[in-house]
């Protein structure tokens, strides 16, 4: 069983900064791309940033210069660092990994959602 835990959403105001972590455990044997999605209230899901094995990254074009994507192999785990942040920014952010299991064939998993809240 696979799970992708997700920390650091929260409350902050306008021009502030956050930094979200997703871990990701189980019998994983190996994980491709991971990435940050984030839903607001009323809109679809769309991708924030995106971190390949090698490293290689991607932005939406609302995030770049401001927020950057990170992981680390050996933890399983994949960071955002938000910075100058907007009350636009405000939505729930999932953590979403594809990854290959132990029985199972290469799937996309998700977290549970943390909430950023940008006061203005």
């Amino acid at each position: 069983q696979v799970q992708l835990v997700e920390s650091g959403g929260g409350l902050v105001q306008d021009g502030g900064s956050l930094r979200l972590s997703c871990a990701a455990s189980g019998t994983i044997l190996r994980i491709n791309t991971m990435g940050w999605y984030r839903q607001a209230p009323g809109k679809q899901r769309e991708l924030v940033a995106a971190i390949t094995s090698g490293g290689s990254t991607n932005y939406a074009d609302s995030v770049k210069g401001r927020f950057t994507i990170s992981r680390d192999n050996a933890k399983s785990t994949v960071y955002l660092q938000m910075n100058s942040l907007k009350p636009e920014d405000t939505a729930v952010y999932y953590c979403n990994a594809n990854l290959i299991a132990r029985w199972i064939a290469t799937s996309d998993y998700w977290g549970q959602g943390t909430q950023v809240t940008v006061s203005s």
